[in-house]
């Protein structure tokens, strides 16, 4: 039995090297469909369940597939990836000054179980000028980020305050997700 990340973000490699969790990376070729009709908790869940699955069908019957999926949620709309330079530009305008959901789906699956969570954190973002999107946006740092930022990184001097779980504006929430992998045996740290 082996704990298998089903995804590419190095972020979330990070947290779970972080929290002595030893695993393998397989990426899911899954596309995330934030244009769903369904509340913003389902559809992480859906999307962290879709993309644990895929992976759990090409992996080894027993091992444990993480998957998660974040996106940023604003007056009911709903911000994943931007899908270019303006994309993000226009998100962190939206952003700015205001507070916004952060929330997080997790799966941890195999062929015979299925677990899923999510978590929910309120993040508040500094009033931002037109020179400090310009600034962020050309460091590249955006463009695979949720809402168009980075909490670890250079996105951490926008943010004002946050209500809940640090780690999962990052990408994982780390104590929701050792609670779903003690339900399958697997203890973390």
């Amino acid at each position: 039995m082996a704990i298998v990340l089903a995804s590419a973000s190095p972020r979330r490699r990070e947290l779970l090297a972080q929290i002595g969790c030893g695993f393998t990376v397989v990426t899911s070729d899954i596309i995330e469909d934030n244009t769903q009709d369904i509340p913003p908790e389902q559809l992480v869940i859906l999307q962290a369940k879709i993309k644990a699955q895929s992976v759990a069908a090409v992996v080894d019957r027993h091992d444990i597939v993480i998957g998660a999926d974040t996106i940023v949620v604003l007056d009911g709309q709903v911000y994943g990836k931007p899908k270019d330079t303006h994309d993000a530009k226009c998100m962190l305008f939206s952003l700015s000054g205001r507070e916004h959901k952060v929330i997080t789906g997790i799966a941890v699956v195999t062929r015979d179980i299925l677990l899923t969570d999510y978590e929910v954190t309120t993040v508040k973002m500094a009033e931002l000028t037109a020179e400090d999107i310009q600034r962020y946006v050309i460091s590249g740092e955006p463009m695979d980020k949720a809402g168009a930022y980075a909490i670890q990184g250079k996105g951490a001097v926008f943010i004002e305050r946050i209500d809940g779980c640090y780690s999962n504006v990052v990408g994982m929430p780390l104590r929701k997700l050792a609670k779903l992998l003690a339900k399958v045996g697997v203890s973390v740290p």
